[in-house]
């Protein structure tokens, strides 16, 4: 369960954010890793390492799962943004032809292949639509804890240009533009599109008083905009109500404005310890819990992040980066207990 969206600010910064859950277990997001340019990169496939090799240009930083180097959110020193967003049961990669190995990619070396390779969405987009565009295959890979990966998704860049890509029916590349830069999880996106018209009364003007007979109703105190947003934290639901929240922003003058009031809205979608668990029982575990909240300033080529063990908001500024260094750099934060700061 992730919740992804993207706020404008008066002077044009484009920020993006997003939450990050794992199904299984404690996935250690809180690793992020800097990947230098120039990298020699060698995809997955089914059979192994021999999938399609290239060199990158571009640095960028990643968050990590279970130890490897890369997850499922990353921003490059060009400002793109590549986020990879669960999409199970309706993601359907092209089936792997060892013939064509030369060619593909797993699911997570295309988000590594864009993030390296490209700075504008307009580019990613022009080298999927060219016939010799990598083939995007799943490879579920056990170094992820286990967990099947589909994945569907967005992309965002400094310009404020962003696309949802979704491979549908064997490997049919489906691209949509995102609303309000929000993103979820299954199903397919043009179905939350729609699923948006059954939620067009939404306003944030407060309820009106209704008089019937000789009885007046007023609104049971302040609240009641909004009144049937959606609260669960089904995919669906988290689609129609980070548009709604997304959409009723208030005017913000400056990229740090933006920044904060990104990890403002995604407080809705921060899930408790424990919401998930097995019928009859707690949880024991931190399953679907979300682990780290990931806000990027693309213009800036800054990460933010807060995670569930430190809520202190931390920053990586890109062009403090070394990305001609000789080999891969982890960034740790290996005390993992609450910040407080005592003010008396």
């Amino acid at each position: 369960m992730c919740t992804g969206l993207s706020l404008t600010a008066a002077d044009g910064s484009i920020i993006v954010g997003r939450t990050v859950e794992w199904a299984l277990s404690d996935a250690h997001h809180d690793r992020l890793v800097v990947m230098p340019r120039r990298t020699q990169f060698t995809a997955l496939t089914p059979e192994g390492s021999n999938g399609m090799s290239w060199r990158g240009t571009y640095g960028y930083v990643s968050i990590t799962a279970y130890g490897q180097d890369y997850g499922p959110d990353g921003v490059n020193e060009q400002g793109l943004y590549v986020g990879m967003y669960y999409f199970p049961g309706f993601a359907s990669h092209q089936p792997f032809d060892p013939a064509q190995a030369k060619r593909t990619l797993s699911v997570g070396d295309f988000m590594r292949w864009m993030l390296s390779s490209f700075a504008l969405v307009d580019e990613v987009l022009a080298a999927l639509a060219h016939p010799d565009a990598p083939r995007v295959v799943r490879v579920d890979d056990p170094r992820f804890g286990g967990a099947p990966l589909p994945f569907h998704w967005k992309i965002t860049d400094k310009t404020g240009a962003a696309r949802v890509l979704e491979f549908l029916d064997n490997g049919v590349l489906h691209v949509h533009d995102p609303v309000a830069g929000v993103i979820t999880n299954s199903p397919a996106y043009d179905w939350h599109v729609t699923n948006l018209r059954a939620h067009l009364g939404l306003t944030q003007a407060a309820a009106a008083t209704v008089r019937i007979g000789n009885t007046t109703l007023t609104p049971l105190g302040g609240g009641s905009g909004l009144l049937g947003l959606p609260g669960d934290f089904s995919p669906p639901s988290r689609f129609v109500r980070a548009v709604a929240l997304t959409a009723s922003v208030r005017p913000l003058a400056t990229a740090s404005d933006a920044v904060f009031e990104a990890f403002r809205l995604l407080d809705s979608f921060s899930i408790p310890i424990g919401m998930t668990a097995e019928p009859g029982s707690q949880a024991k575990d931190i399953p679907s819990a979300t682990q780290i909240t990931v806000v990027s300033d693309l213009g800036n080529r800054a990460v933010y992040f807060h995670t569930m063990h430190d809520r202190a908001v931390r920053r990586i500024s890109l062009p403090n980066l070394d990305f001609d260094a000789e080999a891969v750099v982890v960034i740790d934060d290996p005390e993992r207990r609450q910040t407080v700061r005592d003010i008396v």
